[in-house]
């Protein structure tokens, strides 16, 4: 357990930092995707973008060479040895079905939804704990926020 005084000087060290200071991770720089529309025009390109799609926890557009799209969570990737034999899974945010495209269909690729991940670091919860324990609240616990 934290003493009176080792919590003060950790919401005093807390108090001085933006949500977005807290948002880094040592050694790896935050890039804000939302909205996002990158080049695809080589293969390397198109490899780069769809492993930050990935890793992205918001909606994502893809539209394919013959016109449609489909808008929803990229949740996995198969990387292949050609463009070809290379797909990515999406969860479609209109249908509860999931929808395999071959990166060779992809003629574009938009990061169209809400990053739900920006800002909800450990160090992001740490300094609202930190806050609610110095205003006196009790059985703090980690609560999920609601999504839109």
């Amino acid at each position: 357990m934290a003493t009176e005084q080792q919590e003060h000087l950790k919401i005093e060290q807390l108090r001085h930092q933006s949500a977005d200071e807290l948002e880094h991770i040592e050694g790896r720089e935050r890039e804000n995707l939302e909205g996002w529309v990158p080049a695809l025009a080589t293969d390397a390109e198109i490899r780069e973008a769809l492993e930050k799609a990935f890793d992205y926890r918001g909606d994502i557009t893809i539209t394919r060479k013959d016109g449609s799209q489909v808008t929803g969570y990229l949740f996995d990737r198969r990387s292949g040895s050609s463009l070809a034999d290379s797909f990515v899974r999406i969860i479609p945010s209109n249908a509860p079905t999931k929808v395999n495209v071959a990166y060779a269909d992809i003629a574009a690729l938009a990061f169209t939804g809400r990053d739900t991940a920006a800002g909800k670091t450990f160090e992001a919860w740490v300094k609202k704990y930190w806050e609610k324990k110095a205003a006196g609240e009790k059985n703090i616990q980690i609560e999920p926020e609601k999504l839109d």
